[in-house]
């Protein structure tokens, strides 16, 4: 890709971070960097808050992205779960005047970020999620931002690259960004219904629609099609569901009530009640597997 290309994407998502975010996710987000002080490079506020601006009764997400994990943490243990099976991921709450909110946060690694936002990562989790809007907070100085503003802007043109690899005839941008999500979305454990992608896009419609140039300028160009696409997409839907299996387990070791908030989100997104015993959550682990069987007969996961 030409240096111009690269500049107007990433020009895209700096201008992008110019807007404000509602102060309450400012004040959650700089309370989360100060339990990790100057390990932060920055944290990336993304998802339905961000997309739809509604917090009450609602949990925040961010993504905390640390220079190293030896320096994030102080326990041995975190450090080598986030290297091996990374991000780990956390709950925070606070408190401010009547609103109470709530946070999931993860943390990630900035060579991390770089790796799973390049074109030959197989895993879609973090590509395919910042792909999508996302703001940019506590950044350590303007430098750094400028490096997060790159692999953020990797991750459009490894999402696009890698849908038209494997769909070389879709044109639009509604067409590419749609067809992006379902496949993304069916290379993971997702409670969400049938839809999502076409969601996703209209939720920001206008956004994507002034991104797709931009992303195509960048993108160097793809053959498309053949069997090699194919077989790399059905890796990556076995990868992924692997990977999100392994996540939940080492959650519900990590995560401060992971079970029960897995339980809310499985709730919130797809309707199946799950309930969560005492005994589920002081064997979280063994749980963890028997949640997963019992979610996947119930229909909670694709």
């Amino acid at each position: 890709m030409s240096n111009a290309a690269k500049e107007g994407l990433n020009h895209f998502i700096l201008d992008e971070w110019q807007r404000e975010v509602p102060k309450p996710v400012s004040i959650a987000a700089n309370e989360i960097a100060e339990k990790y002080g100057d390990a932060v490079s920055g944290i990336l506020f993304y998802g339905s808050c961000l997309r739809t601006g509604e917090i009450e009764d609602k949990i925040l997400d961010f993504y905390v992205i640390v220079e190293s994990y030896s320096a994030a943490y102080q326990s041995q243990f975190l450090a080598v779960a986030n290297k091996v099976l990374p991000p780990n991921v956390f709950y925070h709450e606070i408190q401010i005047g009547d609103l109470t909110v709530r946070s999931k946060y993860a943390i990630l690694s900035l060579a991390d970020l770089e790796k799973r936002t390049s074109m030959g990562c197989l895993n879609v989790s973090v590509w395919a999620r910042f792909c999508q809007p996302c703001m940019l907070l506590s950044a350590r100085n303007i430098n750094v931002k400028k490096i997060i503003a790159r692999h953020v802007g990797s991750a459009v043109t490894t999402m696009l690259g890698n849908l038209l690899s494997l769909k070389p005839s879709v044109k639009t941008s509604r067409e590419v960004w749609v067809a992006a999500f379902e496949e993304t979305y069916a290379a993971e454990l997702r409670s969400e219904r049938s839809g999502k992608g076409l969601e996703i896009y209209l939720l920001d419609q206008e956004r994507y629609d002034r991104l797709t140039p931009v992303a195509f300028a960048a993108l160097e160009a793809k053959s498309g099609g053949g069997v090699l696409p194919k077989v790399i997409w059905v890796a990556r839907r076995w990868n992924g569901k692997i990977v999100s299996f392994l996540r939940l387990l080492k959650a519900s070791m990590t995560f401060d009530g992971g079970i029960d908030y897995l339980a809310w989100k499985i709730r919130r997104h797809s309707g199946v009640e799950i309930e969560v015993t005492d005994w589920m959550r002081r064997h979280p682990v063994i749980a963890g597997i028997v949640l997963f069987w019992k979610l996947r007969k119930k229909g909670a996961f694709k």
